[in-house]
């Protein structure tokens, strides 16, 4: 148990600390270029990007940064075996050892439900 918790503690860290190194793709001199089109860019692919950003803030402790497993079972192939919906349910309620709530907004439910159902 104590292996387990460690294991987790170190992959929560880790999950920080990637997440803290995430690049910033806008510079301050090219903040004058058209923002509608770039919005109009960034809400076509929002769902996608969201989802796996989701993913990794959130699930990728557990669940591996490649989908590989860790503490929870491998995700790589979960969207042959679970529609988006069913991942909903069990991102809501959760299932085994993993907990109901890990996320709570419905938006993120979505998104990343929709990310994973595409894992086939």
């Amino acid at each position: 148990m104590k292996l387990k918790n460690l294991l987790l503690a170190a992959g929560l860290g880790a999950t920080l600390v990637l997440g803290a190194c995430g690049s910033d793709d806008s510079s301050s001199s090219d903040t004058s270029k058209d923002e509608s089109t770039m919005s109009d860019d960034s809400t076509k692919t929002e769902t996608a990007v969201d989802g796996e950003k989701i993913f990794a803030n959130n699930c990728a402790s557990c669940h591996g940064n490649n989908l590989e497993g860790n503490v929870g079972p491998n995700l790589t192939k979960v969207g042959a075996k679970y529609s988006s919906e069913e991942i909903q349910k069990i991102i809501k309620n959760g299932k085994g050892q993993m907990p109901a709530g890990v996320l709570k907004d419905d938006k993120e439910i979505v998104a990343v439900a929709d990310w994973l159902a595409d894992k086939k």
